[in-house]
C-alpha cells in the first residue's frame, strides 16, 4: 500500500475514533465536581488552541495526512521546540477534556485507545520526516514527542537512525 492511502487511513481511524469519543453519552461513573467540569472544558478549549497555532506554525508543509508534502522545512521553532507534534499533542489534549466529560467506562475505553492510536500514527509519521530532513533524528533526540519539559531520559520514540552520524 502507498504511503499516502496508509496517510489517509490513518486520517479515517483518527475521525472515528474522535467522532465516537464526542458521541460518547454522558455516564455516572465518576463525579465531576464543578473543578473537574471546567478543568475538562478548559483542556478542550486549551487543545484547539494548540492545534490552530501549531498548524499555522507549519504554513505550506500543513498537511492533513502524516506524509510530509516537500513544501517546507523542518520546523523546530515556535511550539515546535517544546514537542515534535504539537498538534497531536493539542489533539490529545481535546481527547483527556473529552474522556473526563464522558464520565463513563466507553469514552474512557475510547480516550486510551485514541492516546495509544496517535502515538502509532507519530512513530509512522515520524519514519517519513527522518527520511525526508536530515537533521530529524537529531531534533527528536532532544525533543519530546508530546508532552514539553520531560526529562531527557523519558524522552522516547527517536526514529532509528540509517547511519552511524546524523548531520543537524
Amino acid at each position: 500500500m502507498s504511503r499516502e492511502r496508509i496517510g489517509w487511513l490513518f486520517v479515517a481511524v483518527q475521525v472515528v475514533l474522535l467522532v465516537a469519543l464526542v458521541l460518547v453519552p454522558t455516564g455516572d461513573a465518576w463525579p465531576m465536581p464543578d473543578w473537574l467540569r471546567l478543568g475538562s472544558s478548559a483542556l478542550v478549549v486549551l487543545g484547539l488552541a494548540l492545534v490552530v497555532v501549531a498548524g499555522l506554525g507549519l504554513g505550506p508543509a500543513l498537511t492533513p495526512t502524516p506524509v510530509p508534502n516537500g513544501r517546507g522545512d523542518l520546523r523546530t521553532g515556535g511550539l515546535y521546540r517544546f514537542v515534535r507534534h504539537p498538534i497531536y499533542a493539542g489533539v490529545l489534549t481535546i481527547v483527556v477534556g473529552l474522556t473526563l466529560g464522558t464520565r463513563q467506562w466507553l469514552g474512557l475505553a475510547l480516550g486510551l485507545v485514541t492516546l495509544g492510536f496517535f502515538n502509532v500514527k507519530a512513530r509512522w509519521e515520524e519514519a517519513r520526516l527522518a527520511e525526508s530532513y536530515p537533521g530529524y533524528r537529531a531534533y527528536a533526540a532532544r525533543t519530546p514527542r508530546f508532552v514539553p519539559f520531560l526529562p531527557r531520559s523519558v524522552i522516547r520514540g527517536v526514529p532509528p537512525s540509517t547511519s552511524s552520524r546524523d548531520p543537524e
